[in-house]
């Protein structure tokens, strides 16, 4: 059997049913999320559940294809074929009923640098590019790097705990600001909204109005709990295609993200090639050829691994919807449409920032993403990332508990 044939079989049975339960030690594994504290100003030991990876080994299936790839021995240069793309176009399909084509899909190592070529590609210094605070980090920081200007159209927490967009500040800033780049979350990383059709045609709509170019930020797309449904926001609208760039990834979905591969998608001709020019100015070509047997192997034969991780995921929630209620009612659970990232609030503890750091760090022995870093408008919350055997999401929570009764005594 050649190379691409190793893609092409079925994983064992067995693997459909892999023990999520199972704890795999990451300690000297080289893991930025378990080998890296000290190094980043945390104690030694601390329990992480802060950056976006998950705590379970991938499918066996692409375990076996990176395997087999790596027994040939020799790594040069490697490029996608037709049976890549027939892999990616395929899961668009049948997971989010979405049809591309090959010539639209521009690979790249990331999304956060697909982001950081769009704000190059479609901007000049010092223009405006908007985002939705509390929004992932990364957002701002390659608007900033890059010499452009942050503005915000900051998402608003209703009564009823959930967020939801303005689209009149949206039209307002875009007006003020001559705002040029949108950059949107979608699935909303960390407040876990699962955009509607219906709010992303009223943005789009603006959009399109303006004429401001659109990066959508797709990357957790596969991860939407039940009563929700992931909306790709190029065709949430007519004619959005046109002026949209799709960031996908298998990265998230399958834990693949040290293999850095990710899938930008650009229907319009124009769009690609400035977006084609500034990955070239860049000095970038080829992905890693471990990233693209894993990103095949994943979306041609992942789907019943996927489907069973996403349901031990829904038990994870269910866990800490009814630990906060019973026994940590002083954090409220904002409650997640989509992503295995949760967004907590804080704030009836009345705390300062450097007091819940003081709580969670030293006190109880966790390592989790201030909300402040998401912007101003996160201040007061807390992200954590449920993606790891619920043991470890027990022992997390119950040091927790600890820590918030000690610090209110």
């Amino acid at each position: 059997m050649n190379l691409k044939g190793c893609l092409m079989m079925r994983p064992s049975d067995r693997e459909y049913n892999q023990d999520f339960d199972r704890i795999v030690s990451r300690k000297g594994t080289e893991s930025l999320k378990y080998d890296f504290a000290v190094q980043r100003g945390k104690p030694e030991g601390i329990l992480p559940l802060w950056v976006a990876d998950m705590d379970f080994p991938t499918s066996s299936g692409i375990i076996a294809a990176i395997k087999k790839r790596a027994d040939h021995g020799i790594f040069g240069y490697s490029e996608a074929d037709e049976g890549y793309y027939d892999a990616v176009i395929s899961w668009m399909r049948k997971r989010h009923s979405w049809d591309i084509r090959s010539s639209w899909i521009v690979k790249t190592p990331g999304v956060v640098f697909a982001l950081a070529m769009a704000v190059r590609a479609y901007t000049d210094p010092a223009d405006a590019v908007m985002i939705q605070q509390p929004v992932y980090y990364p957002f701002s920081e390659v608007i900033r790097d890059n010499g452009r200007v942050v503005v915000n159209n900051a998402l608003k927490l209703g009564n009823d705990g959930k967020y939801r967009m303005d689209p009149d500040d949206f039209e307002y800033q875009i007006r003020r600001n001559k705002v040029r780049l949108f950059l949107l979350c979608n699935p909303h990383n960390p407040v876990g909204r699962v955009w509607t059709k219906k709010e992303l045609s009223v943005i789009g709509g603006i959009c399109a109005k303006y004429g401001v170019t659109v990066v959508s930020d797709e990357i957790h797309e596969d991860f939407v709990f039940p009563e929700h449904e992931h909306h790709v926001f190029a065709k949430a609208g007519k004619g959005f295609a046109a002026f949209t760039i799709t960031c996908t990834s298998p990265g998230k979905t399958f834990n693949l993200a040290g293999l850095q591969v990710s899938n930008i998608v650009i229907s319009d001709p124009g769009l690609r090639k400035a977006f084609r020019r500034e990955i070239a100015a860049a000095g970038y070509s080829q992905i890693n050829t471990m990233g693209l047997v894993a990103c095949e192997a994943a979306y041609r034969n992942g789907g019943e691994w996927f489907d069973a991780l996403r349901g031990y995921l829904k038990e994870n929630l269910d866990f800490l919807r009814e630990y906060l209620k019973e026994k940590l009612p002083e954090i409220s659970l904002i409650e997640p449409e989509g992503t295995y990232l949760i967004w907590l609030d804080f704030r009836k503890l009345n705390l300062t920032e450097k007091q819940r750091e003081d709580m969670i760090v030293n006190r109880a022995g966790l390592w989790l993403d201030s909300g402040a870093v998401f912007g101003a408008d996160g201040t007061g919350f807390e992200r954590i990332n449920i993606a790891c055997p619920r043991r470890t999401l027990k022992k997390a929570l119950s040091m927790l508990r600890s820590a918030v009764y000690e610090y209110s005594k």
